[in-house]
Parts: C-alpha cells; sequence; structure tokens
C-alpha cells in the first residue's frame, strides 16, 4: 500500500506523481504518527513534500489558530516553501503566510491578526515577530526546520531553540537536511523527544543521473574569464557558488561589463532584486546564475546541467549540498571546480573523502575537454599546418636551391 494511502481524501486526489520518493515513504509515516524526526535525504530527493503533506493531514483549517511552523534559512526557500503549500491547499479553508526579512513587516503583523493555519519564514523575521508579541508560539504544535544543518548552526542555534522551547507542550519537530553532521544532530536531539532518525542514500533514489566531477587548473585571478566562457556555451544552465559576497559583486560587476548572460543572487539585494535575477535565469535569459551558499539554499531549479564551484567549498557539507544541484530526476549533469593552486590539497580532501574521482579538463577551442595542458599542446601539435620552424628547403647536389617541401617534426 502506498504511504499516500494514509493522506486524507483531499490531498489522495491531488496526488498526481507516478510514485513517492524513499524519503517521503519513510517520512509521511512517522510524522503521521506524531514522531519527532532527524531525516538526511539528498537535495531534490522529494523532502518539502515529505513534510509538507503530513501537516496538511494533521492541521485544521477551520481553526483560527496558527499551528505549524516552517523554518527555512533563506527567502527563496521560504518562497518556494510557501508556493507548494499554496498549491496543495488550493480549495480548502487551510491558510499560509510567508514571514520573510525583505517584505513589508506591518503588512506581515497584519496577516498574522488573521490566524494562518501555517507559517513559514526566516529565522530573523520569525525572531523579531515573536518578541513583538506579534506571533504566538505557544500555539504552534508542529516545527519543521528545513536545511537544519544551517539553522542549527552556531548562527542561528539559539533565536531556533527559543521557537522550539516556546511552541505547545508535546509539540512535534521535525528536522531535515540533505547533509547533518554528528554535532548538529546531537543539538537536534537535544530539543526532541526520542527522535526517529532517517538517512536516505542517493541510490536509494527513484532516479538519479550520472554527474561527472570535474576541475579546471586555473589562476585566481582568471576564474571570472573561465565564468564568461562557461556562460557563452550554448545550452549551459549553471549554478556558480561563491564562498563570499563581495566575490558576487565583483565577478557580477566584470561579466556584465563585458555583455556576458550572467545574474547574481545575495542575501543583500533587495526582494524585487532577487526575484528579477532568479526570473531571468530561470527562462532562460542568463546562463549563469553566481550565488552564496546562503543565497542558494533550498532553491528549486530545474534542469542545471552545470553546478561550478568558483571557490571550492570550505567544509565538505558545502561540497555535498552545492553538487547536489544537478543531476536531479534521472538527469546528468557536471560539477566543475575552478582550481586554484593553493586550493588543491582541500579539493583532493573533499574527493577522497566522497569516494569520488575528479576528471581534469582544459578550456581548448572554445569548450572544456577532458586532458591537461600537456595533452591539449601535442593534440594542436599533430593537427596544425606546418611553420616556417618545421619547413626544410631542399638542396639540389649543384648547391642551388630548389622546391620547400614540408618536414613534420620528429623525422
Amino acid at each position: 500500500m502506498s504511504v499516500i494511502n494514509l493522506l486524507n481524501e483531499t490531498l489522495q486526489n491531488k496526488w498526481s506523481f507516478d510514485t513517492t520518493m524513499k524519503i517521503q515513504e519513510e517520512m509521511i509515516p512517522a510524522m503521521l504518527d506524531g514522531k519527532d524526526i532527524v531525516a538526511e535525504s539528498p537535495t531534490g530527493s522529494g523532502k518539502t513534500l515529505a513534510f509538507t503533506l503530513p501537516i496538511l493531514n494533521k492541521v485544521d483549517g477551520s481553526k483560527k489558530q496558527t499551528q505549524a511552523l516552517i523554518v527555512a534559512p533563506s527567502q527563496e526557500l521560504a518562497m518556494q516553501i510557501v508556493e507548494v503549500i499554496r498549491q496543495w491547499t488550493e480549495g480548502t479553508d487551510i491558510t499560509v503566510q510567508q514571514l520573510i526579512g525583505g517584505a513589508n513587516s506591518a503588512r506581515q503583523i497584519e496577516k498574522l491578526k488573521k490566524k494562518p493555519t501555517i507559517v513559514v519564514g526566516t529565522p530573523g523575521r520569525l525572531n523579531e515577530l515573536v518578541r513583538q508579541g506579534k506571533l504566538k508560539l505557544k500555539e504552534i504544535e508542529t516545527i519543521v526546520l528545513d536545511e537544519c544543518d544551517q539553522l542549527l548552526s552556531r548562527e542561528y542555534r539559539v533565536v531556533v531553540k527559543s521557537f522550539i522551547e516556546g511552541a505547545a507542550f508535546g509539540r512535534q519537530v521535525v528536522v531535515v537536511s540533505a547533509t547533518i553532521t554528528e554535532e548538529i544532530k546531537l543539538v537536534a536531539e537535544r530539543l526532541m523527544f526520542e527522535p526517529v532518525a532517517i538517512k536516505i542514500n542517493p541510490e536509494d533514489m527513484v532516479k538519479f543521473g550520472k554527474v561527472v566531477h570535474s576541475f579546471v587548473k586555473v589562476e585566481e585571478r582568471d576564474k571570472t574569464d573561465m565564468l564568461r566562457r562557461l556562460a557563452n556555451i550554448e545550452g549551459v544552465r549553471g549554478l556558480a557558488f561563491v564562498n563570499n559576497i563581495d566575490q558576487v559583486l565583483m565577478k557580477q560587476s566584470k561579466l556584465e561589463y563585458r555583455d556576458a548572460p550572467i545574474v547574481a543572487l545575495h542575501s543583500d539585494m533587495k526582494k524585487d532584486e532577487r526575484k528579477k535575477a532568479l526570473d531571468a535565469f530561470r527562462n532562460g535569459e542568463a546562463r549563469i546564475l553566481i550565488a552564496t551558499d546562503i543565497a542558494a539554499r533550498g532553491l528549486d531549479i530545474s534542469g542545471l546541467t552545470h553546478v561550478v564551484h568558483v571557490d571550492v567549498p570550505r567544509t565538505i557539507e558545502q561540497y555535498t549540498h552545492r553538487s547536489g544541484r544537478t543531476g536531479r530526476a534521472g538527469a546528468d549533469g557536471e560539477v566543475l571546480t575552478l582550481l586554484s593552486y593553493k586550493d588543491e590539497k582541500t579539493y583532493k580532501k573533499w574527493l577522497r573523502e566522497l569516494s569520488l574521482k575528479g576528471v581534469q579538463k582544459v578550456w581548448s577551442r572554445g569548450e572544456f575537454i577532458e586532458g591537461n595542458a600537456k595533452t591539449v599542446t601535442a593534440s594542436k601539435a599533430s593537427t596544425a599546418p606546418a611553420t616556417k620552424a618545421d619547413k626544410k628547403t631542399y638542396q639540389s647536389k649543384t648547391g642551388k636551391k630548389g622546391m620547400t617541401f614540408s618536414k613534420k617534426k620528429g623525422k
């Protein structure tokens, strides 16, 4: 029996997929049983519906009470979750409200007065509204932390902990992410009651494509130009990660000056600027989206051909999160790292620990091809026309110069 049969009739009728994902098969029954959950599952494996459907099954839209809280680390991820909930609650009395930074807080407060059934938000804005007494945590019966490795990091831990501790007695707490370290697991378990641990590996997913992990050796100063070259290849749709906002801004400025088809996304952008950038990328006006990890958390972008590590990730979890954006739903993809000398040791360490093999590539004749500088030089030499240096002048026995013949090197 499919786990979808455990849901109410309205949700069953809206289910239109051929099959359920592994994470959904395990999480939906556990959430319906009211259990606390720590779930680790690859990016693109169906986590959002795995926690959304049980919440929709549990809440009562006729009650004027906010019954569920979903916390996300970025505005984009929060907005995407809200969009999913709206699709599934259309025609019902269940309401949802997003509470994110960058939006009008006065308008959000007005919406909260109407007691939305579910709220979805980012830690900063949620904390602000809780402290003002506008969001009543004591009524909330279910809390979900999406991308919990980010939300339970030292940056957000105190605030997120206050959400859980302020919620109703006996509340259900669910934390999900693509990567969960032992530290995060310990922190989560201290905030939960006998949590169920769920872990889904990439090979457990219904469909997964072949993903090539490649690298190009490049000087730090030449990385921006490598991005420009990649952005001008027909058919490329790439998400390019850098480690800080300053680098995003610098690369964006240089590439826009050269009319490269790129857009950028970072946490200092206004809501409408972020939407404009994402729309341009999604509709194909831009081939490369440059972003920091926080700005790109949870972005649902289909059809990515490439994930580009412009900067080598600082942690193995970052490498996993970033790389999981391509090769989704059975499609093939490529994870390309622009590798400077100083980062070679770290890069090799991440690949070794993930049991991956890196394929070296070089830029040649308008594309990235497998090989190194030596193999490409040799290839060019074998196909290049003879030059003056390669030519030998034929001289007759009389000492007079005759016709000129080409002579290949080494002969």
